[in-house]
């Protein structure tokens, strides 16, 4: 995502890269008003969703990469929980309503500044309807996936990984980037719904 190129307190173009006092990372600051504009990393949510041994991919309709398939995931939107996140996205980009189970991949994409939050997620409901940034959606066979048109690495590992532990039925929670990372593998699926008391912060 490109930086500002204006203040967005005084409105001042004079952006500077530096460290601030007390600070151990450069920050973008203005050098009118002081003020500290912080970049942090996009986060994008999305499910693996498995119907009968195959999978639910969706087909971009916008840029960029018109007419690649991936996941269906996208960033998350501001007064969200993850969760919502990822079921928004595979709602509005693929017609399902579906039950997340279980987080599946944490994959971070430093070069872009991106987090991959990806579940596992079960079907159920399929409205037939999608939203305008997906042109086609189907569930794929292992065999049938397009991997050629999977234009995202994150997303493709992810898939690939999925399917590798579905032949095993030993599922894991991976931990990492597209360079190094851990497995954390855990013996059986279960995702229990809590509610967590209030407790006041003094």
């Amino acid at each position: 995502m490109p930086s500002p190129r204006f203040c967005t307190q005084c409105g001042s173009a004079t952006l500077e890269r530096r460290r601030p006092a007390g600070d151990d990372h450069h920050r973008l600051v203005c050098a009118g008003c002081g003020h500290i504009h912080y970049e942090n990393p996009k986060i994008i949510t999305g499910c693996i969703i498995e119907q009968d041994g195959r999978y639910l991919l969706c087909q971009r309709a916008i840029a960029p990469r018109i007419g690649t398939w991936t996941l269906p995931a996208g960033f998350m939107e501001n007064g969200e929980t993850t969760e919502e996140a990822a079921l928004r996205e595979v709602r509005e980009e693929a017609g399902v309503v579906a039950e997340i189970t279980c987080p599946y991949s944490i994959f971070s994409v430093p070069a872009i500044s991106e987090v991959y939050l990806i579940f596992r997620a079960k079907l159920l409901h399929d409205t037939g309807y999608f939203g305008s940034e997906t042109s086609a959606r189907r569930f794929f066979a292992p065999e049938d996936i397009p991997w050629e048109q999977i234009y995202y690495p994150a997303i493709r590992q992810i898939l690939e990984r999925y399917i590798a532990e579905r032949e095993t039925g030993s599922y894991g929670i991976y931990m990492g980037s597209d360079d190094t990372g851990k497995v954390h593998f855990i013996r059986s699926v279960s995702y229990t719904h809590l509610t967590l008391p209030t407790k006041r912060i003094v």
